[in-house]
Order: C-alpha cells, then sequence, then structure tokens
C-alpha cells in the first residue's frame, strides 16, 4: 500500500500520542479538522489503526522482570500447533507470542514480579503447556531500545 506524505504524518503523529486532539492533529499535518478526521476514520475502518492504547511503566506496576522464552514443541502437526497458541494466548503473563523460524517455533516475552515468581510459572505453567519439547529463557538485563512505534519512513512508500 502506498501512502501519501500527510498520511505518514497523521500515522507517525498517532503514533506517539493516540490521545492528540483532531485539531491538533490537522495542525501538525497541514489539514483541515475535517478532511484529517475523514482520513483517521478511513486508517480505522481499513485496520491500518487497529486500536488506542496506553502504554505502562511495567516496573511502576510491579513488573520487574522480563524474559523471553525459545520454545520448541515436539510435533510440528498444525493440531498440536494451534492447541499450543490457545493454551499461551490465554496466559496474562505471556504479553506477546511469535511463531519463528530458527532454532525454536515460538518465542513468548513473559513478565513477572521478580525471579522467584518466573521460575514458578515457568516450571508449573511453560513446562506443562502441550508438545513442550525445550525452553531456554532469556533474561531482559536493560531495556535499551523497547518498542514504542512502527518505522513509517522504512515501511511505506510515500509519494
Amino acid at each position: 500500500m502506498i501512502f501519501k506524505k500527510t498520511d505518514v504524518e497523521i500515522l507517525s503523529n498517532l503514533q506517539l500520542d493516540a490521545r492528540i486532539t483532531n485539531q491538533t492533529l490537522a495542525d501538525h499535518v497541514g489539514l483541515s479538522a475535517s478532511p484529517c478526521w475523514r482520513k483517521v476514520r478511513q486508517f480505522e475502518e481499513d485496520g491500518i489503526i487497529q486500536s488506542y492504547r496506553t502504554v505502562l511503566n511495567r516496573r511502576k506496576i510491579g513488573l520487574g522482570v522480563m524474559v523471553f522464552i525459545k520454545v520448541t514443541i515436539d510435533s510440528h502437526n498444525e493440531e498440536e500447533a494451534k492447541k499450543f497458541e490457545k493454551e499461551v494466548h490465554d496466559l496474562e503473563a505471556v504479553v506477546a507470542c511469535y511463531s519463528i523460524g530458527g532454532d525454536a517455533d515460538f518465542l513468548l516475552q513473559v513478565v513477572s514480579q521478580d525471579l522467584d515468581s518466573y521460575a514458578d510459572f515457568a516450571m508449573s505453567v511453560i513446562r506443562r503447556l502441550p508438545s513442550i519439547k525445550e525452553m531456554q529463557s532469556l533474561f531482559v538485563l536493560k531495556e535499551i531500545k523497547p518498542f514504542s512505534a512502527f518505522p513509517l519512513n522504512q515501511s511505506i512508500a510515500s509519494r
């Protein structure tokens, strides 16, 4: 999909501040309020804008540990993979899960209060998931560049 420069500016501004008013957004991108509002609504209808969220500081809400878990499953048939995906989807501590290529099948991003609670979760929940063959925990020591926004200039050709 090819976007105009104004489209990229609208999306960039919304990624930085989803609470921006329509008038302020319109001013930032050089449009009047009505066309700007229509553009945003169209992005929502097209599924380009999926939702609006508040980003919380995980440490300030008591989640001091972040771990990525590489998981390899025994069976690679579709039924087993779907069963694993459903189980993982229902786990609150798993904040993201990706099917990956390479030396593992899935990459889970997990948050926990502390190392003890992570150890309990890993041993009593993750290791008990269907078809788990192997898991490896990768502990985050320092967040250098946490996800904040997609690189629109890199992924969207503007004209």
